[in-house]
């Protein structure tokens, strides 16, 4: 049977190419939002740091009403770190909008996540969005993503997508650029005609696959997924099924979308994306079944973590001025509550009991984790960002990325001479528009630490992507930091003047006015080696001098570090202090004597 009443479908882009504001449009001309009401810009990234990054991290749901067809429309991260969140999604769906920008066109997490609905044999609908874009080269871009359709091997129906396009914060849709057009009229036609509609037995026996959780303080846990089979009514005894795993259960309440809002309903059916309340012990891939007749659905698959860093509790002398949770307990239950909804994220406990390893798909995976919890309250510290090692046929392997970088022409040399020395592959060159596009593929590690570098070699105008793209054979060592670092030897307040003194040893990263400890890292040397200072030092006030004309000493501007760049900045042997007020770089051994020690030993 066929619920020709409704479609299901995915919104896939790269970072920034107008996916949120398309979404927008559309809700504000299905009318969801009454005429008085106001809504905010990109309604969709409902996360305060989804808004303030531009980029999706979490997959949304939400549903419009078009000629008595409800359209649920799911919205995905466009970032490879978060593939988890997409797999997910697209077990969810029928259909994928592919939303590309019309003038840099398809990018590489648009290849990644295209790559995935291709393979579930999801219909595909190009939209091409930024239309209005004084530099748009529409043609050119309509022919790069057919060439990346026949890249990722797409079946000739796939081939045969239409194109609709649009300029998303206009809301105007065309399907011819020659077209009069002034709503998005056309893209709603396209989506009803084109979307399958759910196919299955509406009278079967039940099969929900779950492919989010949500948690509510009031209800507790949410199961959020897919009716693949039958129908599931309020209060309905069900069986959670893992594998061989049985489990009894009882639906609470149930609710569909409507708008951005969750709307309580009697009963489900094939085809709807529907929340669940009541179910306390449900994890992501496991099916809701029938008590009759159980039937499991196949799990999904997740990309396996690349990245592993260690989160431990604060020990700084410092530790607990700024932090609501810092004890060992709270770290623990946070980091595994994150792993139920989070699937591509994994924590492993240590020798050490306030120790925790986890593992994710990427830096940006990882220090998004780390900023959510700054922002809950949590205080810890963390270490370097380890890739992970395979042994693939005898052989020890690495984690490779296709790494796409866009710069102006000039910078051409820079660039190249950086990555080299990162044992980065090239593998294509194209000019696009006055810029140079190249394609590499380098090992993991060597771009840990790369996006700063890069930031400062383009002066600002480059723009870098990349995805994951296997593993190969180790590729042997790549330098590290090349300069030592500025560490404090007393703890204390810094002062003008003793900052004033220590400045052209190096980059500082602090201000006067700055409580440090020993073992803080206040900048960074100029030359190999660590070096102890003393930002604290105070001038001694005689008759002649007083302490006043400090205000007289010309500082330097210090560089302030934001969590990816202290990420990036750190050695084996150093920890960034997280917490919700600060980010300190500190050495993992504090005292100076234990650490010459250390290096005479070593």
């Amino acid at each position: 049977m066929k619920r020709t009443d409704l479609r299901n479908v995915a919104i896939i882009a790269h970072v920034d190419h107008g996916k949120t504001t398309l979404v927008d449009a559309m809700l504000r001309q299905s009318g969801v939002f009454r005429a008085n009401e106001t809504v905010a810009e990109r309604v969709m990234d409902s996360n305060d740091l989804e808004r303030e990054r531009g980029i999706t991290i979490l997959s949304k749901n939400t549903a419009i009403m078009h000629d008595g067809v409800k359209i649920n429309i799911v919205d995905t991260p466009g970032h490879a770190d978060f593939g988890g969140e997409v797999e997910r999604v697209l077990n969810m769906v029928d259909g994928v909008l592919l939303l590309v920008d019309s003038f840099e066109g398809p990018m590489p997490q648009t290849k990644y996540v295209l790559k995935k609905a291709l393979e579930q044999k999801l219909k595909p609908i190009v939209v091409i969005n930024k239309i209005d874009r004084p530099d748009q080269r529409v043609k050119d871009v309509a022919d790069e993503v057919f060439e990346l359709f026949m890249e990722l091997d797409a079946t000739d129906e796939q081939l045969e997508f239409k194109i609709v396009y649009t300029a998303a914060r206009a809301g105007i849709a065309k399907l011819k650029m020659d077209d009069d057009s002034d709503n998005l009229q056309p893209l709603f036609e396209l989506l009803i005609a084109e979307i399958p509609a759910p196919q299955g037995e509406i009278d079967g026996p039940l099969q929900i696959m779950v492919t989010t959780l949500d948690y509510d303080d009031y209800v507790g846990r949410i199961a959020i997924g897919r009716v693949i089979r039958g129908k599931a009514t309020n209060g309905q005894q069900v069986l959670v099924l893992n594998g061989e795993i049985q489990k009894k259960a009882k639906l609470g309440r149930l609710y569909t979308y409507q708008g951005l809002k969750r709307t309580e309903v009697q009963e489900v059916a094939l085809g709807d994306i529907v929340a669940i309340t009541g179910l306390d012990d449900v994890n992501i891939g496991e099916t809701i079944a029938d008590t009759e007749n159980p039937e499991a659905l196949p799990t999904i698959d997740i990309d396996e973590p690349t990245l592993a860093m260690t989160f431990s509790v604060n020990n700084s002398p410092l530790a607990g001025r700024e932090g609501q949770y810092i004890t060992t307990r709270h770290l623990r239950d946070r980091l595994f509550r994150e792993v139920e909804t989070n699937v591509s994220l994994k924590v492993r406990e240590t020798e050490s009991a306030d120790t925790f390893e986890v593992s994710g798909r990427g830096e940006l995976h990882l220090s998004i984790l780390i900023e959510t919890m700054r922002r809950e309250g949590f205080e810890f510290q963390v270490g370097k960002p380890e890739v992970i090692y395979k042994t693939i046929n005898g052989q020890r392997c690495e984690p490779m990325e296709a790494l796409t970088i866009d710069v102006p022409q000039e910078f051409m040399g820079a660039v190249m001479e950086k990555l080299g020395t990162r044992k980065a592959d090239l593998v294509n060159m194209t000019e696009i528009a006055g810029y140079l596009r190249m394609e590499f593929v380098i090992p993991a590690r060597g771009l840990i630490g790369f996006r700063s570098e890069f930031l400062t070699s383009t002066k600002g105008n480059g723009i870098m992507h990349h995805l994951f793209h296997g593993y190969a054979p180790y590729k042997g060592d790549i330098p590290g930091r090349s300069r030592g670092a500025l560490v404090a030897f007393e703890a204390g307040e810094t002062t003008g003047y003793g900052i004033f003194g220590v400045q052209e040893r190096g980059t500082l990263f602090i201000v006067p006015g700055q409580t440090v400890y020993e073992g803080s890292i206040i900048g960074e040397n100029t030359r190999e080696m660590d070096m102890d200072v003393n930002p604290c030092k105070k001038k001694n006030v005689t008759n002649m001098r007083t302490s006043a004309s400090d205000e007289a000493l010309r500082l330097t501007a210090p560089r302030i570090l934001s969590l990816e760049q202290a990420l990036e900045y750190i050695n084996k042997d150093e920890l960034v202090e997280v917490t919700p007020k600060s980010i300190r770089l500190r050495k993992a051994i504090l005292s100076r004597t234990l650490r010459g020690r250390e290096r005479k030993n070593g």
